[in-house]
């Protein structure tokens, strides 16, 4: 297949293996490749990660997703949840009870329906192919990233692991260990910059898990952000922790650090991971050259596509959303 006819950019699945499978027939791609593999006469999908937790279908979505990339009309990028998946099953020091990622309450929570639903063999060969995915894909002229394109993140990775994946434990345990380079600029790349909400006196947040949190998400990809409004990424239906709405932010200037994550780069760039919702709209979930195409296909969004043919820009119409 050639390259060039084309990408199509699919959000974070999450387990949603009906609609993987809906949308892909409604992107023109058929279960006719080996071993059953999707594929379109013409055009590539790429994966942007998170492919699993939460959702029903796990294993059926892993097993469209690996034999579309082992046939090679797919490709992938590692999402903070197949890390976390990694981080989760690696225990450290070997012999210890201890894991990278711990066993806590609400860890184990967040990752049951995936050790409900793919077993301990299969869960081992999914393992290890999440072990190979590299964290991002340059293509020359189109980018993908999970959660943030920044470059010193990624050539910090590159010292470290000699390339753009992991290839050992050793890895996976600096990038787990809180203080490491490698630890900062792996949250960079596969969760994004985040920005303290109490250093500018805002009250913490109840975001869509029903967590409490006092940072907020970077809108990295604004071009213009640069006040606290601007940059913080705070939807209309979150709440205070008492549950009242959150009230409105200030429209404060932020500090140049914050400002720092901005992507002024000319080629586009997708990402997913922001749970954004409804249907794409201009300077929320997009710019001109970074879009983001995960509409929270797991909560009650619309599984989302981008259908990529060598524009320089981002064009409203080449989203795709699952009818």
């Amino acid at each position: 297949m050639n390259a060039d006819q084309g990408y199509d950019i699919i959000g974070d699945v999450h387990g949603c293996g009906i609609q993987l499978e809906a949308l892909l027939t409604q992107l023109g791609y058929r279960p006719d490749g080996p071993n059953g593999a999707y594929r379109h006469p013409e055009r590539i999908a790429i994966f942007v990660g998170d492919l699993i937790d939460r959702g029903e279908d796990q294993l059926r979505v892993l097993e469209v997703a690996k034999a579309m990339t082992d046939a090679g009309t797919a490709r992938i990028v590692m999402g903070n949840h197949e890390f976390n998946a990694l981080a989760y099953a690696t225990e450290w020091p070997v012999g210890s009870g201890d894991f990278l990622r711990k066993h806590t309450d609400k860890n184990n929570s967040q990752h049951q329906a995936f050790l409900k639903q793919v077993s301990d063999a299969e869960r081992t060969k999914y393992l290890e192919w999440f072990m190979s995915l590299p964290l991002w894909l340059d293509l020359g002229d189109l980018r993908i990233i999970h959660a943030c394109w920044h470059t010193e993140s990624m050539t910090i990775v590159q010292e470290a692991l000699g390339g753009d994946r992991f290839t050992t434990v050793d890895q996976l345990v600096r990038a787990s260990t809180k203080g490491d380079p490698l630890y900062q600029a792996v949250e960079i790349l596969l969760k994004g910059p985040e920005i303290s909400l109490t250093d500018y006196d805002q009250p913490a947040y109840r975001d869509k898990g029903a967590h409490d949190r006092d940072r907020a998400r970077v809108r990295w990809w604004s071009e213009t952000a640069s006040t606290l409004r601007e940059v913080a990424l705070i939807d209309g239906n979150f709440t205070t922790a008492d549950g009242a709405p959150y009230p409105r932010l200030p429209d404060i200037e932020v500090d140049a650090t914050s400002r720092s994550y901005v992507y002024d780069g000319s080629v586009p760039v997708f990402f997913g991971h922001y749970w954004r919702s409804g249907e794409p709209s201009h300077l929320v979930d997009w710019t001109a050259r970074a879009a983001c195409v995960d509409f929270s296909a797991f909560n009650d969004g619309a599984l989302t596509a981008y259908q990529w043919s060598g524009e320089s820009e981002v064009r409203a119409e080449n989203f795709v959303q699952l009818a």
